[in-house]
This record gives structure tokens, sequence and C-alpha cells, in this order.
């Protein structure tokens, strides 16, 4: 043992005495920048190898080389021009319009003569009755039953506030029933989902995935210590949860779905890790009106110890009655194991005022942190349950009405009508042989895209028609969300469509003011940046 470290210490006196001949070679200021240079370089590479491991090789390469691109003199203003046309091509319908818009107060009020000013603007608006994706869910027009009631009862409650609990106690009321009516839809009834189910009204679906995102966070953080938050979700989750990303500085993973157009369960399980606070389901998707495999989910995230949300701002006023009247729903609820939160919106299929959604929690415990409580402002003590504090009672108000106007039978009749046009127009697709439909749809969402035409230039020419559809992305391809606005309209819509197919198939190219070239150039573009930056200056241009 004695002659071993007589050895090693023999051995590191001959390494001294060689390292400091060869350092005593060099300038004293290389020996200073030396490490100093080696750990920026290692900081750079480490900072590169996150950025590929976030945005992938490709993404990073491609990057990088634009940047060095746009240095070259006379590029960077060749791209941002050509931006700016695309800007222009894309706000060139409303860009005429804003000329002679008010900028300033009148110096005499208009008193009651605003209301024929108001009806002068809305006169302008277009044709919406049965021809929107989406957009209108209730029936009928604006004249009809249902309008005229929850146009009754915001008024009643227009100047009310549930931040003042104590002097507006009927909206307090309204909005503790709304909760609770829309839990009892989603399981809070059963032995299942622990019988504390509970949650808030919010502005909309936005709003409640933004809350669910920023509870799911501040719960994790207590219960597990997670401070650099990440959150996995499907490419077909809703741009919401990128919202939710940015604004509470959560890392994003979106994984690609299965063949099917569903969560792949196998990809998200690849992605979670120890800074993993939630994963993210949706019944239906917005994109393909596909539900996630909720029950394979709910697993995953209860055996991984996080968060899992499930969203139904579109399915939670229709699956719970699609599913009494027989379609094959699988779980989807509070009933499913794993699931804390749960977004729905209101005032889409649960025919409210626009402006009306539900957040729920399985607990209490989970739902507290949503919660903001300030103790040290000098205008007293103060606690918010949403990300506004002063809330439109009205819209609260007129959200109770529609529930209760409407009733279970109410909402099952409703159902009824909507899932058997939209087998209707999924049907009628399908015979159109140059379409297909993407996925299988579970609900009110049918998409469809096209391998021999431009599906683009097909949308341009039913917006000529004056239809509003919603154009996709990945694959490229359009759908349509039923609603009870589509059930007289349904033959109208599918001669249109096939029309407009017809007419692609013989005169392929774009119509003139069409967006077509936009949207297949935009969805070729490799640089998503690039694309980015064209939304940021069309929104900064129009708002």
């Amino acid at each position: 043992m004695d002659s071993f470290l007589t050895s090693l210490n023999s051995l590191l006196i001959h390494f001294r005495a060689s390292a400091n001949s060869y350092l005593s070679e060099l300038e004293p200021l290389t020996l200073l920048l030396a490490p100093v240079i080696t750990l920026l370089v290692a900081h750079v590479v480490r900072a590169f190898l996150g950025v590929i491991h976030e945005k992938g090789l490709k993404q990073t390469v491609l990057g990088v080389l634009m940047s060095f691109v746009k240095l070259i003199p006379g590029v960077k203003s060749y791209i941002d021009a050509e931006k700016q046309k695309v800007v222009d091509k894309l706000q060139s319908s409303t860009k005429s319009k804003r000329e002679g818009w008010r900028t300033e107060l009148p110096i005499m009020g208009l008193g009651d003569g605003v209301i024929e000013k108001m009806n002068d603007e809305k006169r302008k608006d277009v044709d919406w009755q049965g021809r929107c994706s989406g957009t209108v869910y209730i029936g009928g027009n604006e004249s009809g039953r249902h309008f005229s009631l929850i146009n009754q009862a915001c008024s009643m409650f227009a100047h009310t506030n549930p931040l003042h609990l104590d002097v507006f106690q009927s909206v307090a009321h309204f909005e503790a029933e709304v909760v609770a009516m829309t839990a009892a839809l989603l399981g809070s009834k059963q032995k299942a989902s622990g019988g504390q189910v509970c949650g808030n009204m919010t502005s909309g679906g936005t709003e409640s995935i933004l809350l669910a995102v920023k509870t799911s966070r501040d719960y994790m953080r207590n219960k597990k210590g997670i401070k650099n938050p990440e959150m996995i979700i499907p490419v077909s989750a809703h741009s919401a949860y990128d919202k939710a990303a940015q604004y509470f500085n959560i890392k994003l993973w979106r994984v690609p779905v299965n063949k099917e157009f569903q969560a792949d369960v196998k990809a998200i399980r690849r992605h979670i890790n120890r800074n993993t606070i939630l994963i993210v389901g949706s019944a239906p998707g917005f994109p393909h009106g596909i539900m996630d495999p909720i029950v394979e989910l709910g697993k995953l995230a209860y055996s991984s110890g996080i968060c899992f949300h499930v969203d139904l701002c579109l399915g939670g006023f229709v699956l719970p009655f699609a599913r009494k009247l027989g379609y094959p729903i699988p779980p989807f609820d509070f009933t499913v194991q794993g699931v804390t939160s749960i977004s729905v919106d209101v005032h889409k299929y649960g025919l409210a005022p626009k402006g009306t959604s539900v957040v729920l929690y399985r607990n209490h415990d989970i739902r507290k942190h949503q919660f903001v409580a300030v103790t040290e402002w000098s205008g007293g003590l103060y606690v918010s349950p949403t990300m506004a504090g002063s809330r439109p009672g009205g819209l609260i108000a007129g959200a109770w009405a529609a529930m209760m106007s409407l009733g279970e039978e109410g909402y099952l009749e409703n159902t009824r009508k909507i899932m058997e046009v939209s087998k209707m127009i999924e049907k009628g697709i399908k015979e159109i042989p140059e379409l297909f439909i993407v996925g299988r749809p579970d609900m009110t969402i049918v998409a469809f895209g096209s391998t021999v035409l431009d599906i683009f230039e097909v949308n341009d020419i039913m917006s000529s028609k004056g239809w509003h559809l919603n154009a996709l992305q990945r694959p490229n391809s359009i759908h349509i969300c039923i609603t009870l606005q589509h059930v007289p309209i349904v033959e109208t819509f599918l001669q249109d469509l096939r029309e407009s197919v017809k007419t692609v198939k013989e005169n392929p190219g774009p119509i003139s003011g069409g967006l077509a070239p936009i949207y297949g150039a935009a969805g070729k573009m490799p640089d998503r940046g690039m694309v980015g930056d064209l939304l940021v200056n069309y929104m900064d241009t129009t708002c």
C-alpha cells in the first residue's frame, strides 16, 4: 500500500512539473482567457443542442441559415417587402373599410340615435345564417325565441358584476348553478369523480384553458417542487395551449398524432420527464372532430403522477347527450381516472351568449391554485378566482337562462338534429370522388381534403358562394363545424360543395381575390418563424 501511494505521489509530481513547464511558455493573458472562452463555447454548444432538442435539427439549421442569409445586403429588405405584400393581400378586404373610422369622441353625443347608427353598421355584416362553420350555434334568426330569451336575460343583469358578491347575490347564484349543472353532465355525480368536482365560469375556452394550465403549473410546483415546467400536447390540440405556454413560461412539446389523427399515447409517454406537469387530450379536437383516447391518456397521467386536462370546449354539451342517444361515445369526463381538469364552452353547443365557458377541477385542492390572493395592497385584501377581476354578470345570467330554458330534453333534441346532419354531410362528402374525409369524425366537425385538387381553391369557390369554412393544415384540408344553423340547409351545402369541386376540376388555378395561394405557400414554407412574422404583422394592422 505504501509503495502504491509513493508511486502515485511521484506520478503527480511529474505531471505537475510537466504542466508547469508547458504553461510557463504561454502568455499570462492566454492563461486568463482560455477558461473563460472554454466556458463560453460550452454554453453556446449547450444552448445549440437545447434548440435542436426542442425544434429538431432541420428547423434549427434552417433558422441559422436564414439568419445568415438576412445579413446579406438587400436580402432582409426584400423579404420584408414580400411579407408586407402578403399582409396587404390578407387584409385587402378590411383595409378600405377602416378608412373613416372614428378616432375621437363626438363633440355632441348621439343620444338614442346611437342605436340607429349601430343598426346601420350591423347591416354591413355578412349573411351568416347557416353559412358559417361554427360561429353561431343557436338555430333560427335573431328574432327567434332563444335569441330573444338570452338577450333579455343579459339586458336584465347588464349592470351586475360578480366581483361584488355582497351586492349581486343573484349572479353568484347563477354562476354556481351553471358550474354545478355543467359538472353534473361531466360525471361529478358519479362515485369515480371523487365527489369534489368544482370550478368557475370564464370568458371563453381560451381563458378556461389558460386557467387550467396555470393551475396545473402551480399545483405541480407545490406538489413536486417543479420549477421548470413542461407540458405535452398533440399537434391537434388547440392553439390556446401555445398561448398558455408563452404567458406562463412553460416549455411546450407538440407531438405528432397517430394515423387516426388521435393523440399518440406512446409518443406522449416518451416525452414525459421529471419536469412534466401536464398532458392534454381533446374530445373532440377542433381540426378534425376526432376524440383523443382519453382513458389511455388518463392512465398515463395517473401512473406518472401528473395533471391531465381534457378539452371539452366543443364536446361538453354534445357528447353527454349523444351517448344517451345511443352513439358509441367512449369515456371522456371525470369518471376517467387521471383527469384533473376539464374546459367546456357554454357559448357553443350550450347555446349561451358569447363569452361564457366553464373550467372544472377534480377537487378543491387543485382549484385553489387557480386563485390569486393579495394581502399587501393598500386598497385592502383582494382575492380573485379567474383572470378577470370584474366580470359581466349579464353573460352569466344569459348562460343560466339558456341552460334552464332548454333543459335536458332540449339539449337531447338539439344533439339529435346536429348529429344526424353531421352524418349526412359526412356521407355526402364521401360520395364526392375527388374528396376524402380526414380520419373518422366522432362528433359534429367534418374535415375533408383532396389528393387531386387544391382544397384551398375549393374553399375559395365556396367562399364566393357565401360560405365561411375553416382552412386547416397538415394535411391541407377544410372543415365545417355543424350547428343548428345548418339543419335546414344541409342539401344546399352539399350541392354548393359538389359544384365547387367541379369548378376547380375543370378550371384549376387561383381565383381573383382568393386566398388559396397564400394558404398553400404558408403550408409549404419551411421557415415557420417567417410564417409567424406574417401572422403578427397581419394582426398588428387589423386591431
